[in-house]
Order: structure tokens, then sequence, then C-alpha cells
């Protein structure tokens, strides 16, 4: 395991043990999108905020990562899907671990959504993606989510379940989505052996954003990967570090706000 240990620390701070990552992965599935038609300009910006590690799909990574600014942790998503798409909870992969290595990648993630028509095929594909990391020391992210026709996507019992998924698959951490309740986040982060993280969620103004993120990090989350709420602000630098201060820090919003 001595791989996925050196790999660990590239995107997670050893000292707090938490972590904040920037999906910047959207283009994928949403097409041009603002924010990151100027990939290294955005990855310089996130960087200096002080972001932990960014997620890119294979193609952007010689556009985008350590072109210039500080270094940081890469992470390859192995799963693409549309809006284009009659389903648009369908993913399916679309780079593997091998590639992700090839590109000098620090971990992988993947995506499933549990509910959905193809369910199956997504949780067979990270299958073989959390073999493919076992046996190249490479750390798996997991990012898990309850949809489908008739799931409440903020259920406690949902949110359980995707976080339990992941760890009977393999992952390293699991992102997912909070259930808006302390309480019972609290139980479902107590009960998983590994990190589990808060999506960012919708966009919504500074504090409220940062207030909902301090109150998951409260009930025991380990970070939070948070994209177009992130790297959409009119000074993503100073909005990313923070929340970095909320996160790592464990600063009071309210005064975190304060340093923008």
């Amino acid at each position: 395991m001595i791989g996925k240990e050196i790999r660990m620390e590239r995107i997670m701070n050893r000292n707090t043990e938490r972590t904040v990552i920037i999906p910047m992965d959207h283009g994928f599935t949403v097409g041009q999108i603002e924010g990151l038609g100027d990939m290294p300009r955005t990855v310089s910006a996130v960087s200096e905020g002080g972001a932990n590690a960014i997620v890119l799909h294979k193609g952007m990574v010689k556009h985008g990562h350590r072109k210039q600014g500080q270094d940081i942790g890469l992470i390859v998503h192995l799963s693409g899907g549309t809006v284009l798409n009659p389903d648009p909870n369908d993913k399916v992969m679309v780079c593997s671990v091998e590639e992700a290595i090839a590109l000098g990648a620090d971990a992988v993630s993947i995506h499933v959504n549990l509910g959905a028509p193809n369910e199956s095929k997504m949780l067979e594909e990270a299958g073989r993606v959390s073999r493919s990391c076992t046996q190249w020391g490479m750390p798996l992210l997991a990012m898990m989510y309850p949809r489908g026709e008739g799931i409440d996507p903020l259920s406690p019992v949902a949110i359980g379940h995707c976080v339990r998924v992941a760890e009977e698959l393999g992952a390293d951490l699991v992102k997912t989505n909070y259930t808006g309740d302390p309480e019972t986040f609290r139980t479902i982060c107590a009960a998983s052996s590994i990190p589990v993280l808060v999506a960012g969620g919708e966009k919504a103004d500074d504090l409220t954003t940062f207030t909902t993120i301090s109150e998951a990090v409260d009930a025991g989350c380990s970070g939070v990967a948070m994209g177009r709420n992130s790297f959409q602000r009119e000074n993503p630098a100073g909005f990313i570090a923070a929340l970095c201060r909320v996160v790592h820090d464990r600063m009071a919003p309210e005064d975190a706000l304060r340093g923008m």
C-alpha cells in the first residue's frame, strides 16, 4: 500500500487529514462552460488559493495542469457522460488507471449514480477500476450519488448507502451529497472507514456556502469537492483560500470571509 500512501499525501493535508478538491471536469458533461475557457489561468488561480487537488479529464491535463503557479495534486477522472444523452445519469469509462499513471496522476476518480437505469454497468466498471487501483497503488476517489426516478438525493439512508458501496468497492475516498442535517450526516461519517467528502452543491452566497461546509466538517466529513461553486466565482483564488481556512483551520465562516 506504500504507493497509495505516497500519492494520498499529494491530495490530502497530512496535518488536518482533510482536503479541498476542485473538480474541473464539467466541460465533458455540459460543453463549453464559464470559468474553464482558459484552463492554465483557472488552475493557477485554484492552486494559488491553496486547494489540495483538482479533477481533470485526460485530454485537459496537458492544457491545464502544472503549467504555471504553484504545484497542486492531480486527480484524473475516468468516467464520462453528457447532458445530451437521454439518460444524463449514465456514465461510462473513458480513461483507464494506466493512462492516468502515464499522465502523472496522484489519484483517479469515478462517478457512479446509484438508482440510475445503468447502475449495474457503472458498478461493474467501478469494480474493475478498483482492482487496477489496488494493483498499481493508485488512490481511488468514488463520486457516489443517489440518482434515479423516485429517489431523494438528500435521503440519509440513500447517502449512507452510497458511502457504504464506495467502501465495499475498495475506494479510498468517497464524495457524495450532504444530507443538510448535521446529525444524520454525523452518523454516516462515523460509520465510514474511509474519508467522506461533500459535494459543493447548488451555488449560493459565500456565507451560506461556507456555513454549510463548516457544518458538514463539524459532523465528521473530511473535506469538500467543489467545482462550479468555486471556479466560477469572481475571485476564485480568494474564495478557495477562504474555503481552505474553513476546512483546514476550522475558522468560523464569518472570520474566513474577512480575509477575502
